[in-house]
Parts: structure tokens; C-alpha cells; sequence
């Protein structure tokens, strides 16, 4: 399996989000990869936000090695699954699908834990205490993720 976080930036959610599935990926054994982008280019090829690196820091995961990219078309190609982190990801995913196929590929990643909701992950961009609550959230995520694709 080929699985890429999507958020915004690529550097607060999306981020946080790949380095903890890669981390329960390897802690499984199983032999997926994961990657991230954003649905902007605004922060290309620079880093994840220091508060990202440093909350994933405290749980034992070193995220400063990602780099940000924007999102293409080519990543329905890429990728099996593609997670997003709230409804305008979504959209902005979904505009660049051709097809249903692609369309599919597209999930609301809480909805891995609450099915249906269309739940968000809040940017916690502009909100320092946010970071937390977010790697919180994208972790019990992560482990539905992995539980879901584990079953097929």
C-alpha cells in the first residue's frame, strides 16, 4: 500500500500525519510507504513547521527529514489511498481527480475513526497549544488507517 497525507501547507498537519503511519507502519512490519503534500504550493521544499517536529519529537519521531511539496495530479498514480485533513483538502484533492477511480482514492482521514462524520483536523497553524491535539488526533487516525488496510 501507497498512502499520502494531504493537508494545506505541507507543514503543520499532513507532515505530522506521515511520520506517525510511517512509524506504525514500521512498527507492524508491513511493507507500505507514505508520503505528503499540500494542496498549496506556498511552502515548497522547506521544511515542517518547527512546532510539528517538536510535538513529534516528544512522542519519539523524527519528522525534520520531510520536505514540502504541493499536490499533483500524477499522485492519484502514486498513491493508493490519499488522506486528507478537512474538507477544503478535500475539494481541492477531489478538483484534480478525472475520474471516479481517482475520486475514490480520496478519504477525510477521521472519518477512519468516525465513520462518515466528515470530521476535520484543525490547522493548528495560528494556534500554538493546537499541535497536541492534532498529533493526538492523527495518531488514533493512524492506527484506524493501519487496521482498515491491514483487513484489505
Amino acid at each position: 500500500m501507497r498512502f499520502l497525507m494531504v493537508c494545506l501547507g505541507n507543514i503543520c498537519r499532513s507532515p505530522l500525519a506521515h511520520g506517525i503511519l510511517e512509524a506504525k507502519i514500521a512498527e507492524h512490519g508491513l511493507d507500505w510507504t507514505v508520503d505528503s503534500a499540500g494542496t498549496s504550493g506556498w511552502h515548497a521544499g522547506g521544511p515542517p513547521d518547527g512546532r510539528s517536529v517538536q510535538v513529534a519529537k516528544k512522542y519519539g519521531l523524527d519528522i525534520s527529514y520531510q520536505t514540502s511539496r504541493q499536490f499533483r495530479h500524477y499522485d492519484f498514480d502514486a498513491f493508493d489511498a490519499i488522506y486528507v485533513m478537512d474538507r477544503s483538502n478535500y475539494a481541492n484533492v477531489l478538483a484534480l481527480a478525472a475520474n471516479d477511480e481517482e475520486r475514490n482514492k480520496v478519504h477525510m482521514i477521521l472519518n477512519e475513526v468516525y465513520p462518515g462524520q466528515n470530521k476535520e483536523v484543525p490547522d493548528p497553524y495560528h494556534n500554538d497549544n493546537g499541535f497536541e491535539e492534532v498529533y493526538a488526533m492523527l495518531d488514533k487516525a493512524c492506527d484506524a488507517v493501519v487496521a482498515r488496510w491491514r483487513i484489505g
